[in-house]
C-alpha cells in the first residue's frame, strides 16, 4: 500500500494549526492588528483618529497631546497612525477644516441663489439668519468643541493658511448677506457682526452655557441688531426653509 508522508512543511502547519486550535488563538491575519477592538465612532480608521485628536486636543491641549497618546486613545500603533498622517500638525488642519467646511459650503450655497430665488414673500435678512443658524447648529452640535482651538498660536503660522483663508471666505459671505441691512447708515455691519456673534457659541459652549436654542438665539440676536426685530417671525419660516431645501 503506498502511504503519502507529509513533508516537513505541511507536517509543521499541521502542528501549528493543532496548537492555536487547542490553545484557542486566533490569528489576525496579515497588517498591523490593533490593541483592542474600535470603540470610537467613524467608518474608518482615519476617522477614529480625528475623534480621538479632537477629544484629547480640547481636553489636554494640543501641545501637550503627542501622536503616541492619540494611537492609544484608537488602541493602534503609532507606525499606523503615521499611515494616515505624517505629523500632528496634519491631524489638526483636517479638524479646523471640519469646523468651517459645512457652513462655507451653505453659505456658498445661499450666495449664490439668483435674487428673489426664496419668492416675493421671502423678507430681507433670511438668508443671513439661515447661514447663521445652520452655521451655528453646526458649531453647537459637533462631537468636540474644536473651535476652541482657533486662537492657538500654531494656527495662526502659513503652516494652516488652507483653513485661515476658507475662515476668512466664510466671514466675507456673512458680510455680503448682510449688506444693506441695518436699519441705520450708522448701525452695525450686521453679517459681519452676526458672524462674530455665531463664533462667541464656542466660548459659550466652552463654558456650558449652550443648549438646543443656543444658535437659534444668535442668529437672532444679529438680525435684531440690523433693526429687524420686527420682521422675526417672518424670517424664521423663511431661514428654517432655505435650510429645508439646501442643505
Amino acid at each position: 500500500m503506498d502511504i503519502s508522508v507529509p513533508s516537513p512543511f505541511q507536517q509543521g502547519t499541521f502542528e501549528a494549526a493543532l496548537r492555536c486550535k487547542n490553545e484557542s488563538v486566533t490569528y489576525a491575519g496579515p497588517g498591523r492588528p490593533r490593541h483592542q477592538q474600535p470603540s470610537r465612532p467613524g467608518a474608518t480608521a482615519r476617522d477614529e483618529i480625528l475623534d480621538a485628536a479632537a477629544e484629547l486636543f480640547t481636553t489636554q491641549g494640543f501641545a501637550s497631546t503627542s501622536t503616541r497618546s492619540i494611537a492609544d486613545a484608537v488602541g493602534i500603533r503609532q507606525s499606523s497612525l503615521y499611515h494616515h498622517f505624517k505629523t500632528k500638525d496634519d491631524i489638526l488642519e483636517d479638524l479646523l477644516e471640519g469646523t468651517v467646511s459645512g457652513g462655507l459650503e451653505f453659505a456658498r450655497a445661499v450666495a449664490a441663489l439668483p435674487a428673489g430665488s426664496e419668492g416675493t414673500e421671502s423678507p430681507a435678512g433670511s438668508r443671513l439668519h439661515a447661514v447663521a443658524l445652520y452655521d451655528g447648529t453646526q458649531l453647537c452640535s459637533a462631537r468636540w468643541n474644536l473651535g476652541v482651538l482657533y486662537h492657538l498660536p500654531e494656527v495662526r503660522s502659513t503652516r494652516f493658511a488652507r483653513f485661515l483663508a476658507d475662515r476668512h471666505e466664510l466671514r466675507r459671505l456673512y458680510g455680503e448677506l448682510g449688506n444693506g441691512l441695518s436699519a441705520t447708515a450708522s448701525g452695525p455691519d450686521g453679517g459681519d457682526f452676526t458672524f462674530r456673534l455665531v463664533e462667541s457659541l464656542i466660548y459659550l459652549r466652552a463654558d456650558g452655557a449652550t443648549n438646543a436654542e443656543s444658535a437659534l438665539q444668535a442668529a437672532d440676536a444679529g438680525l435684531i441688531l440690523c433693526g429687524l426685530g420686527a420682521e422675526l417671525p417672518a424670517i424664521r419660516t423663511a431661514s428654517r426653509e432655505l435650510i429645508g431645501r439646501l442643505a
